[in-house]
């Protein structure tokens, strides 16, 4: 819902990406998010991955329409409120709208909708690239090096067609939107932790483009994003698959199932709930009718059987008074494709942990016989006893 206080907000400064070590660029963290596991190239070239905590946030749930009929007579829009669940904590996402320039010159209130999803996820697939993606170690911060042709052209081979100033324009709203992520201690006390959707954004002004399409952009991703990549938290998943789904209710879908369901196999359900899907997508708030909303969940569900993720769905309606429908329990069956793909996600995730925890522990190990040699004056190659050459970091 949209905070009703009545002020005006006043839209973020767009960051500019500060320069770029060229050892981001194969920094060990982004070879691990560009190496998948995979049988082949065009396997791995259907694979991109997917953000624990940041791909549960409804943060593009509200559509262009509902947008229109959002805004005030001067253009704006206001702060929404969206509380959901995640992994069984109750959290708040507030999302502060970016305020652009139309065609027209007038200046309007928007906030990141499917456009700007279908943009960010080709963004992610770009990093996946190798000389694409960075992760700078020492300002703690990741993202993708691409150009406006390769991001319009990746987005077409998806089937989304987009113009350039259309593709601009959503970077603009991407790089300007706000959000922010509150949690509520059992003791009342808030936390919160806020960012653009592009944490940075770097380019080239609009006048400029069409000289040179190949010319580089930055864009610096969440805080989140990049502390999924420090962290190994994320997961390879079929992005051509999310890609083709039709409706943003069905890519939250196959996120969700892709982040949750870890250990899919033909003889291990798993349930979801309307209630639950309604909550924490913020995706079926929009319908007046509840039959309506299940419906168009029915929908989704069966695309995802149509792409392949799913074999069976067996659906039980909940009624209560007047035999209306209180709640629907959907038990999923997933294909052995999917399960595959799940399985050679947990491999590739549990070694990638494995090897950054070997790699952090000979780290300081190394630190402390370095702080040792120092403090032993019997240690210093000065002629005593000394240690020999010290181990390159990361042996």
């Amino acid at each position: 819902m949209a905070n009703d206080n009545g002020k005006k907000k006043i839209p973020p400064i767009r960051k500019v990406v500060a320069p770029l070590p060229e050892d981001a660029f194969i920094d060990r963290q982004i070879d691990l998010f560009q190496s998948f596991l995979a049988n082949s190239e065009n396997e791995r070239e259907a694979l991109s991955n997917a953000v624990d905590l940041w791909d549960s946030i409804p943060r593009y749930s509200i559509s262009r329409t509902r947008m229109n009929s959002m805004r005030t007579a001067e253009g704006f829009l206001d702060v929404l409120e969206l509380p959901f669940n995640y992994r069984g904590k109750q959290l708040i996402a507030m999302i502060y709208p970016a305020r652009i320039r139309d065609k027209q010159g007038k200046r309007l209130s928007y906030y990141p909708s499917a456009r700007e999803e279908l943009i960010e996820h080709t963004l992610r697939k770009i990093a996946s690239e190798q000389n694409a993606g960075f992760f700078d170690r020492l300002k703690y911060r990741s993202g993708a090096r691409f150009s406006l042709y390769q991001l319009r052209k990746d987005l077409e081979q998806q089937g989304h067609g987009l113009r350039y100033d259309e593709i601009i324009e959503g970077l603009d709203i991407l790089s300007l939107s706000s959000i922010e992520i509150v949690s509520t201690s059992d003791g009342g006390e808030e936390a919160f932790a806020r960012s653009t959707y592009l944490a940075a954004l770097t380019g080239v002004k609009r006048k400029d483009y069409e000289a040179d399409r190949s010319v580089r952009w930055v864009a610096q991703f969440h805080p989140l994003v990049t502390q999924s990549v420090d962290r190994v938290t994320y997961r390879q998943f079929n992005y051509q698959r999310l890609m083709k789904c039709s409706t943003q209710l069905a890519r939250w879908l196959i996120s969700q199932l892709v982040l949750k369901y870890t250990q899919a196999a033909i003889t291990n359900s798993f349930d979801m709930r309307f209630s639950t899907i309604k909550r924490d997508s913020v995706l079926l708030n929009g319908y007046t009718r509840q039959r309506d909303a299940v419906a168009a969940l029915d929908a989704a569900w069966q695309e995802l059987k149509t792409l392949g993720a799913l074999s069976t769905i067996q659906k039980v309606e909940q009624r209560g008074d007047r035999n209306k429908i209180e709640d629907v329990v959907y038990t999923l069956f997933p294909t052995q494709k999917f399960s595959a793909e799940q399985k050679a996600a947990n491999r590739r995730q549990h070694d990638a942990k494995v090897e950054i925890s070997q790699v952090r522990t000979n780290n300081a190990q190394h630190d402390l016989a370095e702080m040792a040699g120092k403090s032993n004056p019997l240690s210093q190659n000065s002629g005593g006893i000394g240690r020999g050459p010290p181990k390159t970091r990361g042996e």
